[in-house]
């Protein structure tokens, strides 16, 4: 007898996790493996917001609290989105949620009904589609190309609208491609949910503070303002504040759906942790200067991962607007074969042979519904980047079956 749900089973496990898990089990045995999978920056949270936790123990802050989050802490969020994004939100237009990823599975638990068509933007970041399903919605994807940015067009976004679409997610800059749509980008975009009255937007801004190259990221109702009342903003302190383990999420909009994600809420974790609360008013609402040696590490490590992998024959890599991943195009290494035989026809199929054989753990495009394709977080060290970049170069030596010597070694990123 089977005893797991019908929902349950439309459920994959994450590709992400699934990698880093395998690498940390690798890695137990003394493999030396360069875990390039992971979605978190390898910086330590501010010794400020650190302080801040401990001074909530010590004054015994440690007990339940609203559901929705300390008034201190939506405060803060307030005050944030009126410095950073000039919009006005009430404190019943907030929610505090356990990390970025419950405040979308909430949403969608409020939001859809059986049939309930979500449009997903492809490549896109793993969770969004499988969440859509646990809510018993539809994911409708909409590709992009490689030539456009990883952007979806304008006219795409429409020929996909339909009488059942509830929402769109928009997603920027982006987790899997760094790419993030421009002021005009954005309001072209708008212009499209606005003409469809039914239709709401999502959007997931979690990397908003992480751009490069100057460029200024921005928020959807920035630019479209009358399109308030049909959005929820997703956000939480994970990036920019390296405090992925304190797993603190917010969402706000309109009254309705905000008190609606509480409820939800209120029947599966309840509050986010206290302690962990007081962490991200410190986060938000303290110095902001702390950001910059991150940004300042991110931009100089993006520049040489990119660099590297457009010297390396079968890649070819674009440079993202902000995040702190890479999407390099691996086409020219599919249809390759290994050294013991095997074909490589798919990213998955690229991404386990980089694992088994040279110890890189990276997740595949298909993970994002995107081939040919594959995610590296340059997340890490310069010096694990650089070894991971020469680990890459061997691998298309031994796939294009070049001679030992024939590819030159990635130059040294503090030469």
């Amino acid at each position: 007898m089977l005893l797991l749900s019908n929902r349950i089973q439309k459920v994959k496990p994450s590709p992400t996790l699934a990698i880093a898990a395998k690498a940390k089990e690798l890695q137990s045995r003394g493999i030396d493996v360069i875990d390039l999978g992971s979605g978190e920056p390898d910086f330590d949270t501010p010794e400020h917001i650190k302080k801040a936790a401990i001074q909530a123990i010590k004054d015994g802050f440690t007990k339940y609290t609203a559901v929705d989050g300390i008034p201190e802490l939506k405060n803060a969020i307030i005050a944030k989105f009126q410095q950073d994004n000039q919009l006005t939100f009430a404190a019943n237009q907030v929610v505090v949620t356990v990390g970025g990823k419950q405040a979308f599975y909430n949403l969608a638990q409020a939001m859809l009904n059986p049939g309930d068509e979500v449009i997903i933007p492809a490549p896109y970041w793993v969770s969004y589609p499988d969440m859509v399903l646990l809510a018993d919605g539809v994911p409708v994807f909409v590709a992009s190309r490689e030539e456009s940015g990883f952007k979806i067009t304008p006219e795409a976004l429409a020929a996909a609208i339909t009488p059942k679409t509830r929402f769109v997610v928009i997603n920027s800059p982006s987790n899997p491609s760094g790419a993030a749509y421009t002021r005009e980008e954005l309001l072209r975009l708008g212009e499209v949910i606005e003409a469809h009255p039914h239709v709401w937007a999502v959007v997931d801004d979690i990397y908003e503070k992480l751009v490069y190259d100057g460029f200024k990221a921005v928020t959807l109702t920035e630019v479209v303002p009358t399109l308030a009342e049909r959005t929820v903003i997703l956000h939480g302190v994970s990036k920019t504040y390296a405090m992925t383990g304190w797993r603190i999420g917010y969402a706000a909009g309109p009254v309705e759906i905000i008190r609606a994600m509480g409820k939800m809420q209120s029947q599966s974790t309840s509050n986010a942790t206290s302690i962990a609360q007081k962490a991200a008013v410190a986060a938000l609402a303290g110095p902001q200067d702390v950001i910059q040696p991150m940004l300042k590490a991110f931009t100089k490590r993006r520049n040489f991962v990119v660099n590297a992998l457009n010297s390396i024959p079968g890649i070819h890599c674009r440079a993202p607007e902000g995040s702190f991943y890479v999407f390099p195009n691996v086409g020219g290494l599919l249809g390759t074969t290994t050294p013991d035989g095997r074909e490589i026809k798919s990213s998955m199929e690229l991404a386990a042979f980089m694992l088994e054989s040279h110890q890189l753990a990276l997740v595949p495009g298909l993970a994002f519904g995107m081939d040919p394709y594959i995610r590296i977080s340059f997340a890490t060290s310069m010096e694990n980047l650089q070894r991971a970049m020469e680990r890459i170069r061997l691998v298309s030596q031994e796939l294009l079956g070049q001679p030992t010597g024939e590819i030159s070694p990635i130059p040294r990123w503090d030469s």
